[in-house]
């Protein structure tokens, strides 16, 4: 008897703990928990207080308060309606609606920087970045944030030390991507190069992009940029008007019998050649350049193995973009057909392609070149030239045909 009486309190104590968990659950719940709770205690005492009335008229011997008890109970119930129908539909609407929106879960919070863009918009530079910093609290590592304020102090506060110092705080902080750091140091460089014409710095801030992410996609596209940045001369005349030489002409221009030879002021290929091969020296990593070289081998010399060796040591680099291996391996095709090598030799290039790229455009853009190969090669075919002998000149002028 004593176990029984313990068990169903036990029972008892657990299920009223439960039934508090949902209702607990439930307020947190609500955008309304005070109504939600005087809708409780009401229906509680609606409950309680009609059951007694209900049971009272129920055993009463008169057909008159049997009726009075079942006429309560509908108005009980239809007050119950009225508290808990709009809820219980709603739910219910909800449950149906979520099968098709995917689910009422709200999504999750973001920074916003709408007011900051707007304070900066109206000049109010120092307002903007206290209202970034309010987002900064919430999101820390914010990255767009972080970038907003380094632009504001470089581009309308022209307090570049500050861009450089918050610029750096953003490389400090763990778990940035190496594309993130490489934008953001990126960014600095441009501003040092923009507003102090400062290539050092610039270069500084490139060479740290190899520093933080070495053996990267970014760190070889940084490696690219610093071969740009080796000529400081050249990189600060870009910012600069250059005088435009203008060759005396000399008199007596209209009583000339030839026209006086013209001045040679462009580049030779050979001193182009020579001016790539010592900024390859320098930089071995210089794409650009050493495409150039490529195209000065193949063009000018004639050598299609040196040019090849040219597009090979770029393919051979590590952390080279996906696309650009593509493009210089077509490019090998390219010149592989202009200087009529064999089928086999042009497909094992094009073959290259297609194992290094299985799945991508290409690799379908390679196997149809490979198709139609033999016919770009039949229509790379030198053309046969008839000589069909000297005439005269002024043929047009003679009377008579010449003989």
């Amino acid at each position: 008897m004593v176990f029984r009486f313990t068990f169903g309190l036990f029972i008892l104590v657990v299920f009223a703990l439960g039934v508090a968990w949902v209702l607990w659950k439930l307020l947190k719940r609500s955008y309304d928990p005070a109504r939600l709770a005087f809708r409780w205690i009401l229906t509680v005492g609606l409950l309680v207080g009609g059951y007694f009335l209900i049971d009272h008229m129920a055993s009463g011997d008169s057909p008159l308060e049997k009726a009075f008890g079942v006429f309560t109970g509908m108005f009980l119930a239809m007050v119950l309606v009225v508290l808990w129908g709009p809820s219980v539909l709603g739910r219910f609407g909800e449950l149906i609606g979520n099968l098709y929106t995917g689910g009422g879960t709200p999504p999750d919070p973001v920074p916003l920087y709408s007011v900051a863009e707007s304070r900066r918009k109206q000049g109010r530079y120092r307002e903007a970045i206290w209202e970034i910093q309010g987002q900064l609290a919430t999101f820390p590592s914010d990255v767009i944030g972080q970038m907003l304020i380094a632009e504001i102090q470089a581009d309308n506060l022209n307090d570049l030390t500050g861009a450089q110092l918050t610029i750096e705080r953003f490389c400090a902080q763990p778990g940035h991507g190496p594309k993130n750091i490489a934008f953001a140091l990126n960014s600095l460089a441009d501003w040092h190069l923009k507003y102090n014409r400062d290539v050092e710095a610039a270069r500084a801030a490139v060479q740290k992009i190899i520093d933080l992410v070495p053996d990267s996609e970014s760190s070889m596209q940084a490696s690219q940029r610093l071969a740009r940045l080796s000529d400081a001369d050249a990189m600060a005349a870009i910012h600069e008007r250059k005088p435009i030489h203008m060759p005396a002409a000399g008199g007596a221009i209209g009583l000339r019998s030839s026209p006086a030879p013209a001045q040679r002021l462009e580049e030779s290929v050979e001193d182009a050649a020579a001016r790539l091969v010592k900024q390859l020296e320098a930089h071995p990593l210089d794409a650009e350049s050493r495409e150039k070289l490529a195209a000065i081998y193949s063009d000018h010399y004639g050598r299609l193995d040196l040019a090849v060796d040219q597009l090979e040591q770029l393919i051979a680099a590590p952390n080279q973009l996906p696309k650009e291996l593509a493009r210089w391996l077509n490019t090998v095709a390219d010149l592989q057909v202009k200087h009529g090598a064999d089928y086999e030799t042009i497909q094992a290039t094009l073959q290259r392609i297609i194992e290094k790229f299985p799945g991508l455009a290409a690799e379908r853009l390679a196997q149809q070149r490979i198709e139609y190969l033999r016919l770009e090669l039949k229509g790379n075919d030198k053309n046969h030239f008839v000589d069909l002998g000297s005439y005269e000149k002024d043929l047009g002028l003679k009377k008579k045909p010449a003989p």
